[in-house]
């Protein structure tokens, strides 16, 4: 009975292929834990979201409201699946999302006390020229009941060279 036993080259093709093999492993492995969990910028996010809600943003701006928290849940998704490079990115969006909700938020409230303080004051006036309805002391025609703006210097004359003043004519009294 004659044996026929691979030859050296044969043996050498599968070793190789077999450490190339173990290789691709290797790094494919080392590929996938390279990428620690982003804990810190989901952290972030989360802290960002919250402030974002403690600023009214759900009255105010609620789509980035919504857009905020929707890349925060793809982030959770994505942290569970491991994917956390894919994790990392999404919650640096909800953070954005989250920051420009927050300042949407604090623009809407302001606005908001604006609005509420010139009804107060439109209120105000109005209350004022009803109180004085009844004065035996008839208010000046020229008075208005809007803001005013102060009117135009009449002094034309330019201010002394050198920021130099001068004295006052009738000494000072």
């Amino acid at each position: 009975m004659v044996h026929i036993l691979p030859s050296k080259a044969l043996y050498r093709g599968r070793r190789l292929i077999g450490l190339a093999a173990l290789a691709m492993a290797i790094a494919t492995l080392a590929g996938c834990a390279s990428a620690p969990p982003p804990d810190g910028a989901m952290n972030q996010a989360l802290a960002q979201l919250q402030a974002a809600r403690d600023a009214g943003a759900a009255d105010y701006a609620p789509v980035d409201l919504d857009y905020a928290q929707s890349k925060f849940r793809q982030a959770q998704a994505a942290m569970a699946s491991r994917k956390y490079d894919d994790a990392a990115l999404l919650a640096d969006e909800s953070r954005a999302d989250s920051e420009l909700a927050r300042a949407k938020a604090r623009l809407g409230a302001a606005r908001a006390q604006n609005s509420a303080k010139s009804q107060e004051n439109s209120r105000m006036r109005v209350e004022m020229i009803d109180n004085h309805a009844n004065d035996t002391v008839p208010i000046p025609n020229n008075v208005q009941e809007t803001e005013t703006v102060l009117p135009e210097a009449t002094d034309t004359t330019p201010p002394p060279i050198g920021g130099q003043t001068e004295p006052l004519k009738d000494g000072g009294q």
